[in-house]
């Protein structure tokens, strides 16, 4: 029987709309550039790592030792976002998220070596020093596009549960009569 004397059932009371919506997107968001920013960082270090290695063992120009880095730091990039930053996020569509990911890096690349261009040959600034400076500054401009672009293309979030479970959880209390089964979908009527 229900609550009280009285013998009439009484429904839990509704479920409030979760406090603080915008803080947990807000931590969400936070965490995600915590993650991007430490595979980043990695990415950079192995990006100036082969860089500079490439520039001391062989004869190659500064841009083609800086192209040959950021493919290198592109992959292990991928690897990092893939399986750490962004494991939680969309899996299917493998060769779509492939082909953007290529697409955007590629454009990370020119904006990245497009400033060490500028500043060795239009500048004439190629010290090592100023090539590691510029190297870094463009590194620095094309992971704001990067960053961008493939949260918004390459690595899509899921659709949010929440607003699903909320519903549920509405319908429940404003039709009882409603059975649900283990994995929460409708079994039958009363």
């Amino acid at each position: 029987m229900g609550h009280g004397s009285s013998g009439a059932h009484t429904a839990p009371p509704a479920p409030q709309a979760p406090r603080g919506g915008m803080r947990e997107r807000f931590d969400r968001l936070v965490r995600e550039v915590v993650k991007f920013g430490a595979v980043g960082g990695a990415g950079v270090l192995v990006n100036l790592l082969v860089f500079n290695f490439v520039r001391q063992v062989t004869d190659l120009q500064v841009v083609r030792a800086s192209i040959i880095a950021t493919v290198v730091a592109i992959i292990f990039n991928y690897l990092g976002f893939r399986y750490f930053t962004y494991r939680d996020r969309d899996k299917s569509g493998r060769t779509r998220e492939m082909s953007l990911f290529l697409l955007f890096s590629a454009v990370g690349l020119v904006i990245e070596n497009g400033v060490l261009y500028t500043a060795t040959y239009g500048f004439g600034w190629d010290s090592p020093l100023q090539s590691n400076i510029f190297k870094f500054l463009g590194i620095g401009i094309g992971t704001l596009f990067r960053f961008w672009s493939y949260r918004s293309w390459v690595f899509r979030a899921l659709p949010a549960r929440e607003p699903v479970t909320r519903a549920e959880t509405f319908l429940e209390h404003e039709h009882p009569t409603v059975v649900r089964s283990a994995d929460g979908a409708p079994a039958a009527h009363r």
